[in-house]
């Protein structure tokens, strides 16, 4: 009876402060935090380039950032897959390369541009799958397979040639460069795109329901979490760790195809450094690199802020272009410190 007395009904409990509140619907979304930090520092990008500049906020702009980086978001978008089941492909620059050369050649020996562009795409995947059963079947660190899919991916760009490879007829090539009038705007100000921005739009659109709303995306990460918990479960593991290489290799050869389209040609050391980048971008984004969490659109708003940089620097004119490397660490370093935050308090 004493017992009944002394506690307290539901409607009499102390309802939690709205701070207690707030804190506890924070701690179920702490995974979405670095991708919220990466808008935040997008929007403060763009404010202060406005301010310091002058004409950020202009449609020109905004549509060269996503005509210029479209590249980058599909090389993002493709790795965002494999960090999420806590792996890492490095080839994807080099695939880049050997793709770019290999298609600008088959065109110029008389191949249809269609088909050559295909080729192009196809040669990424086969990269990709390579690394995939080396890392499932052959038991190869994905740095190391990833690795030396790097090196044969460059080489093989330096045998078919060691000099640019031009277009002599762009033809259908070309035509994913075209810029398409979307706003009308006052003298140069227009708002512009070209088919290789609806690409990347679509392919965007198609990973984040992969990724997020099927299970294979599921299964990805589950494997991130815990491969042996995910084997446990019967998931199909390593399945979707070949397959997720094929997309990284897929839209590495992909974005061959829109980068080559935008500079009518090509050349072995394209493509140097832009893993690196790709990564940075799908960190920026809020994507752990222990696996097990990540955002497709956060990866996107990883690249726009990383092109946004560039663009601030070439505007301010007095910052060398060396020191974009650096910008790029330190903001990187930021994100990793609080990617390691948001882990300590999600085991508190």
């Amino acid at each position: 009876m004493s017992s009944l007395l002394t506690t307290p009904t539901p409607a009499q409990q102390p309802k939690p402060s709205a701070i207690r509140q707030l804190g506890q619907r924070l701690s179920h979304r702490l995974d979405a935090l670095p991708t919220a930090a990466a808008v935040v520092i997008f929007v403060g990008m763009l404010v202060y380039g406005e301010i310091a500049y002058g004409q950020i906020f202009q449609a020109n702009t905004l549509s060269n950032l996503l005509i210029n980086n479209s590249h980058l978001i599909l090389l993002a978008v493709g790795l965002t897959f494999v960090i999420v089941t806590g792996g890492i492909d490095l080839s994807v620059g080099a695939v880049v390369a050997c793709s770019s050369v290999a298609g600008v050649i088959l065109i110029n020996a008389g191949w249809n541009p269609w088909i050559a562009m295909v080729t192009m795409v196809l040669i990424g995947s086969a990269f990709g799958a390579i690394s995939g059963i080396l890392i499932q079947y052959f038991d190869v660190q994905p740095f190391i397979a990833t690795l030396a899919m790097m090196f044969l991916g460059r080489g093989l760009a330096s045998i078919m040639s060691t000099t640019p490879e031009r277009l002599e007829n762009e033809g259908a090539l070309s035509l994913l460069s075209t810029k398409i009038k979307i706003i009308d705007g006052p003298k140069v100000n227009d708002f512009t795109v070209t088919p290789s921005v609806f690409i990347a739009i679509i392919v965007v659109l198609i990973a984040f329901v992969i990724l997020h709303r099927t299970r294979t995306g599921r299964t990805v990460y589950a494997i991130g979490g815990s491969e042996q918990s995910a084997l446990l479960m019967g998931l199909p593991v390593a399945r979707t760790k070949i397959w997720v290489y094929v997309i990284s290799g897929t839209l590495a050869g992909l974005a061959a195809v829109l980068y080559t389209a935008r500079l009518g040609s090509a050349q072995n050391i394209t493509g140097i450094g832009w893993e690196l980048d790709a990564i940075a971008a799908v960190v920026i984004g809020g994507t752990l690199l222990t696996g097990g969490a990540g955002f497709v659109l956060g990866s996107v708003v990883g690249a726009l802020v990383l092109g946004l940089m560039n663009v601030l620097i070439t505007r301010d004119g007095g910052i060398p272009p060396e020191a974009t490397t650096i910008i790029t660490g330190g903001i990187l370093l930021i994100f990793v410190l609080l990617q390691r935050a948001v882990l300590a308090w999600q085991r508190e």
